[in-house]
């Protein structure tokens, strides 16, 4: 054989090693319903998922691909997952093996590279669902129910958000007030919250919105933390739908920067969502866009006691999470990660709680003047008949006990938060 055969299939064999793609990181996120486990490869990879029993296991077959990050370093607690191990298949593919201890649902999908992460291959394992009965909000069942809160805190897994100085991620900030906001809602009484998301996973846009209809949400809240590509932009906001295009520049850059989180949180294309026009005409007919208009000032009115505003009024851009016909739902920036100054804050605990009780003190207050009929709320205000006007002398402690009340209803039904009160303003006084 010449020299110049002998060069030429060396040649091909060091091309086809060059060609191979590289799987440099391996990641593994717990959601409540399912474990995914995310490839990064250095170019696209065929795949093919097996299933295979006795014991069980899920394999994962890699064509042209090598494996150049550690699997032992993922954590497995709390996973269907026992162990995880690689070889080598057919020369130059990559065979990874997934010893699993219970029954799952497997799906998995390729996500070709953007300009925000490079290719990747996800698999998601998902756990046996059980079937469990959804509480229907019908007069039948309860004229007293409580008014339910999805809380809905922005990206997540994945998708860490916006970063800022310092390496704060935009994820860890609103899973933080989310919480807190939840907290708050749970000691109200007539309220009932539920989180979209309650950890580090990410959830799609449409998931999002799903979850809060299976839920028989109120109202859908989805908290966040702004980024901008000049550094001075600063100021929270408060966003609604729009039908008709952003109301500003500066909108329509944010609503085209959350919409593209399924692209980094990594969604298949069946999961891609598919609100139709139909849906945002639907809306224009409804009260569903007015009452998020309405009830977003409120929060707005509220978080400017705790942070300067970015702009005095709501404003509403095309965002895909709030795209539900039936529920009113309202998007709220806490401030520009991306600016120094307020990523300071965000940084804080203290400011984190002061922003959740802002929000909870703007949703909190459009539903006790604006309850949903058949709720405890609703009846309260039915049952409602008396009005007292404060007059010299009087005290809070003392109309409570006037009126054989709890201070503490007392205040909740008022939106008094300590124990100032004016003479000639009026209270309600609360049922018993």
């Amino acid at each position: 054989m010449s020299r110049a055969w002998v060069g030429a299939i060396l040649g091909l064999l060091a091309a086809s090693s060059a060609w191979a793609a590289e799987v440099h990181e391996v990641r593994l996120w717990r959601a409540p319903d399912h474990t995914r486990i995310v490839f990064d490869l250095t170019g696209p990879s065929e795949h093919k998922l097996i299933v295979l029993d006795n014991p069980r296991r899920i394999v994962l077959d890699m064509e042209n691909a090598t494996l150049k990050a550690n699997l032992e370093a993922l954590k497995l607690d709390n996973t269907p997952v026992v162990r995880i191990r690689s070889g080598v298949r057919d020369g130059d593919d990559l065979r990874v093996v997934l010893d699993i201890n219970a029954v799952v649902n497997p799906r998995s999908f390729a996500l070709k590279a953007n300009d925000k992460a490079g290719d990747r291959l996800v698999l998601d394992l998902y756990d046996r669902e059980t079937k469990t009965s959804v509480v229907k909000k019908s007069v039948k069942q309860s004229a007293k129910r409580d008014i339910i809160i999805a809380i809905d805190a922005g990206h997540g897994g994945e998708d860490p958000g916006a970063t800022g100085p310092k390496r704060l991620r935009e994820k860890d900030v609103v899973l933080s007030i989310a919480k807190e906001l939840n907290a708050l809602f749970k000691a109200d009484k007539g309220f009932r919250p539920t989180m979209i998301r309650s950890g580090d996973y990410y959830v799609s846009l449409r998931g999002r919105r799903d979850l809060a209809r299976k839920r028989q949400a109120d109202l859908f809240v989805s908290i966040h933390a702004d980024a901008f590509k000049r550094k001075e932009a600063n100021g929270a906001s408060v966003y609604a739908l729009s039908t008709r295009g952003a109301t500003s520049t500066a909108a329509r850059y944010l609503a085209q920067r959350e919409n593209s989180a399924d692209l980094v949180g990594g969604v298949s294309l069946s999961d891609k969502d598919d609100v139709l026009a139909g849906v945002l005409a639907d809306l224009s007919m409804t009260s569903t866009l007015d009452t998020s208009l309405k009830l977003g000032d409120k929060v707005l009115r509220k978080v400017d006691n705790v942070a300067k505003l970015h702009k005095r009024n709501v404003e509403q851009a095309g965002f895909a999470v709030l795209k539900s016909p039936d529920i009113p739902s309202i998007l709220v920036e806490t401030g520009f990660i991306s600016n120094p100054g307020e990523s300071k804050k965000l940084a804080t605990s203290s400011y984190r709680k002061k922003m959740a009780r802002a929000i909870h003190q703007g949703i909190r207050d459009w539903f006790l003047a604006h309850p949903p009929s058949n709720t405890l709320i609703a009846w309260q205000r039915q049952q409602d008949g008396r009005q007292y006007t404060i007059a010299s002398g009087d005290t809070l402690s003392g109309i409570a006990q006037r009126f054989n009340v709890s201070l503490s209803d007392l205040r909740n039904r008022n939106s008094i938060s300590g124990s100032r009160i004016r003479v000639g303003q009026k209270l309600t006084i609360p049922t018993t």
